[in-house]
C-alpha cells in the first residue's frame, strides 16, 4: 500500500463515519486514531448525543466483526468472556466463547457493571487474550474496546477505578451538535437506527496494514523528549497528586504516530502531540482539589501543562 493509497483508505473511512455522525470531524479523527494505534476508547457523554452511534458507524464502516455488550448491574464476567460447557457425549468440557471473541467491542454503560465484572475485561484490554479455567485464549486481531458511559448519572453505577481508566488510550466527549449539523440530522434521520444503512468502506487487511504502518511513523528524539516533558509535568506539578503513567506515555506517542499517519505523513511534529494530549491524557491524571476535577477539570489542567511545556522547534 503506498502512501497515496493509504491516505485515501483513511479519509474514506472518515467520511463514511461522518456521514452519520454529523458536525463532528474532530471527534471522528480520534476514534480513527485510536482504531489505527491499536487503542481502546471510552465515550464519555450525556445521553442522546451519539455515543453508540458513533461506536456503531466505526464498526460498520469496517469489515471487522462487531460485538455489543450491554453492561447492567447482574452481568456476570463469564457473560463477557465466555463458560466451558460440558459436552455430555464425550465428557469433555468444551470453551464457549463470550460476545468479547469479536474484533470490535461496544461495552455500552460500561458503568453501570460491578466492579468485578468490569475487572474482566483488563486481560483482554492489555493483552489481548483471556484466561479461562487456566487455559489462555487469544483475542481476533485487530482487537478493539469501545467503552460508553453517562458521567452524570451515578445511580446504580460503579465509577472505573483508575487501572481500568489507564487500559483505555483515549477518552472523548461528542457534545452537542451545532444548529446546522442538529438540522441536518432532524431533516436526514428519521426512527431507524442512523447507522443501519452503513455499508464497510475498508478491509480487515487494510486496517492491520494501517495498524503496522502507524506503528512505523517516524519521531525524532526531540518528539520523544516533548512526549517526555509533558509526562513528567504531570507528576511534578502541585496541581496532581496522579500523574500520566509510563502506560499513558507510550499512548501518547502511539497516538501521535497515528494522527501524522491520517494526516498522510510518515513522520511526527509537536502537533500531533499536542493535538492527542487531551484525550489521550485527562483521564489519567488526578487533580489535587477535588472540587475543579471532572466536567473538564482535567482537561483544562493538560491544556496548562502543554502551555507550560516548551514546544521544540
Amino acid at each position: 500500500m503506498d502512501s497515496l493509497e493509504f491516505t485515501d483508505r483513511i479519509k474514506s473511512l472518515e467520511r463514511n463515519i461522518g456521514g452519520v455522525v454529523r458536525g463532528k470531524p474532530r471527534i471522528v479523527k480520534t476514534a480513527v486514531i485510536a482504531l489505527l494505534s491499536r487503542s481502546h476508547m471510552l465515550i464519555e457523554d450525556v445521553p442522546g448525543v451519539g455515543k453508540t452511534t458513533l461506536a456503531q458507524a466505526l464498526a460498520r464502516s469496517t469489515e471487522l466483526s462487531f460485538k455489543r455488550i450491554q453492561f447492567t448491574s447482574d452481568l456476570l464476567p463469564s457473560d463477557i468472556l465466555g463458560v466451558s460447557v460440558l459436552d455430555r457425549p464425550t465428557g469433555d468440557f468444551k470453551f464457549k466463547p463470550g460476545p468479547i471473541f469479536a474484533n470490535i467491542v461496544l461495552a455500552d454503560e460500561i458503568n453501570r457493571a460491578t466492579p468485578k465484572t468490569q475487572s474482566a475485561l483488563l486481560e483482554a484490554m492489555n493483552e489481548a487474550r483471556v484466561t479461562i479455567d487456566g487455559v489462555e485464549h487469544t483475542l481476533p486481531a485487530p482487537f478493539m474496546v469501545i467503552a460508553t458511559q453517562n458521567p452524570f448519572e451515578y445511580k446504580g453505577t460503579f465509577p472505573l477505578p483508575e487501572n481500568q481508566l489507564d487500559r483505555f488510550a483515549v477518552r472523548i466527549s461528542i457534545g452537542y451538535p451545532d444548529r446546522e449539523s442538529e438540522k441536518e440530522i432532524l431533516s436526514s434521520f428519521g426512527p431507524t437506527n442512523t447507522w443501519s444503512g452503513i455499508r464497510p468502506v475498508i478491509s480487515r487487511d487494510d486496517i492491520l496494514a494501517l495498524q503496522v504502518m502507524s506503528g512505523k511513523v517516524r519521531l525524532d528524539d526531540s518528539i520523544l523528549d516533548y512526549i517526555l516533558a509533558i509526562i513528567n509535568e504531570t507528576r511534578n506539578r502541585k496541581l496532581f497528586t496522579l500523574g500520566a503513567s509510563p502506560r499513558g506515555a507510550i499512548a501518547l506517542k502511539s497516538a501521535a504516530q497515528a494522527r501524522a499517519l491520517t494526516d498522510g505523513r510518515t513522520y511526527c511534529i509537536p502537533d500531533d502531540v499536542k493535538e492527542m494530549a487531551v484525550p489521550v491524557l485527562a483521564h489519567r491524571v488526578v487533580l489535587r482539589d477535588e472540587r475543579i476535577g471532572g466536567q473538564g477539570g482535567e482537561e483544562e489542567a493538560i491544556e496548562e501543562v502543554l502551555r507550560n511545556v516548551p514546544v521544540p522547534v
